[in-house]
């Protein structure tokens, strides 16, 4: 499978740390992670919770060189509770594995709640497109601050023009 992921920081063993879904992650006896400079890496799973959705990644520092290391920025992480209907937001993510993509809309409902058997939980709707790959990214507001990961999985394949996402906080 393919999908996207949030670097988010750094930990104390020379990691590099992302978030993405743990429907991205799981079932993989290995993983590889492509930085948008296309260079890779070996990454490890640190951490899953199946019933959101989400799974930790990390990547060893030393398996990065240093011209994608400073090309890299940690995600600023802003907070999903204040978001309002209607706030524009913005999808960004690897749709259908063609690489970087962005797309735009708003937010269409708050604490939507679905219980199915990729998640369990309440989420932000977007009419953002969220397609497969873009599973893992990063929704954020109009400041740039990520408020969500996108899930492709949530929403499922009968519906068109409502993606979910996974709140931040």
């Amino acid at each position: 499978s393919s999908g996207s992921g949030v670097i988010i920081g750094q930990n104390d063993s020379n990691e590099l740390l992302i978030v993405t879904n743990n429907h991205v992650v799981e079932d993989n006896d290995s993983l590889s992670i492509t930085f948008y400079d296309g260079a890779k890496a070996a990454g490890y799973i640190k951490g899953t919770d199946k019933s959101m959705d989400l799974a930790v990644v990390s990547v060893k520092l030393d398996d990065i060189s240093v011209d994608t290391l400073n090309a890299i920025e940690f995600a600023t992480l802003g907070d999903s509770s204040n978001l309002k209907v209607g706030e524009p937001v913005i999808a960004i993510g690897n749709s259908l594995g063609y690489g970087q993509s962005v797309t735009t809309g708003v937010v269409s409902a708050l604490d939507r709640k679905i219980a199915n058997n990729d998640a369990n939980g309440t989420f932000i709707q977007t009419d953002a497109a969220i397609n497969p790959g873009n599973s893992g990214g990063a929704l954020m507001n109009i400041t740039g601050e990520v408020i969500g990961i996108n899930s492709n999985k949530i929403g499922g394949a009968s519906v068109e023009g409502m993606g979910y996402a996974i709140p931040i906080n």
